[in-house]
């Protein structure tokens, strides 16, 4: 039988910005339905990293393979969800929740076509799982930074995408709306998405988690199964020889713990 195909597979990767190495040696792979928490701290390397995942970073050396296929012969982005930090979510223009979330199936239907019925089915569940059917009509400016960043997970669903990457979707909310997000990244992972979440602490997201990879230094310090908050700053995940340093050295471990481009990305609204 053939082995399922990952949705991402990065060998070898490199990224230098203005000849400056920033990755370094990156070898990182992420399985189908697999949660997986992209940490680090600030500056370790993994926003760049997701960039680089998403085409909207360019590799300076390594080959990388989403759902099978070269990146630069890749077209298939309806199967890319990518939610930015929320400072994108208003953008200055006045829109609704829902159009911003409508924003979302531009990639499924012909310029100038009007929404078909499967569009709005597929707009009305995005808002119903982040639970803003209630605020449809409200202003984005109108909604706290933590509602705003559910807006922007709706549009990101919208588009029904099996593989989602988040940047740092807490960060700056208050703890009912991370409750919120840690609710609504439940159900996507319960109907079998793909999620790479890259966060410097993962709250009440913790329990979701499948598998943790750890930046230190533009180089993966850690692969393996989930840790606190804590864990995450302890200095040994900083040793560049450990047995956790691979994800398959971790397999065994990762069930003794509790439940745990440009690419077209770039021109999302």
């Amino acid at each position: 039988m053939t082995a399922p195909v990952p949705p991402i597979e990065l060998t070898d990767g490199a990224v230098a910005i203005g000849g400056r190495p920033i990755l370094r040696g990156i070898d990182f792979r992420v399985e189908g339905g697999e949660f997986l928490a992209l940490l680090g701290a600030n500056g370790s390397g993994k926003s760049t990293l997701v960039r680089a995942l998403t085409g909207l970073r360019t590799l300076a050396h390594g080959r990388l393979r989403l759902f099978g296929t070269d990146l630069h012969d890749f077209r298939e982005w309806r199967r890319v969800g990518f939610v930015p930090q929320r400072a994108g979510a208003t953008s200055g223009v006045p829109a609704s929740v829902w159009e911003v979330v409508a924003s979302g199936r531009l990639n499924h239907r012909r310029l100038l076509r009007p929404l078909s019925r499967a569009d709005r089915a597929a707009i009305d569940d995005a808002l119903e799982v982040v639970g803003l059917s209630d605020r449809r009509r409200d202003g984005v400016g109108q909604l706290s930074g933590g509602q705003q960043q559910r807006t922007l997970i709706a549009r990101a669903l919208a588009s029904e995408p099996e593989l989602i990457f988040l940047d740092e979707p807490t960060a700056g909310v208050d703890v009912p709306n991370q409750l919120a997000l840690a609710q609504a990244l439940g159900e996507l992972k319960a109907r079998g998405a793909t999620i790479v979440l890259v966060t410097h602490e993962l709250g009440p997201l913790a329990p979701l988690v499948d598998r943790a990879v750890v930046m230190r230094d533009g180089r993966i310090a850690y692969d393996g199964a989930p840790l606190t908050d804590h864990e995450v700053h302890d200095p040994w995940l900083a040793e560049p020889h450990t047995d956790h340093h691979h994800h398959h050295h971790a397999e065994a471990e990762r069930h003794d713990h509790t439940p745990h481009v440009a690419s077209p990305l770039e021109g999302t609204p």
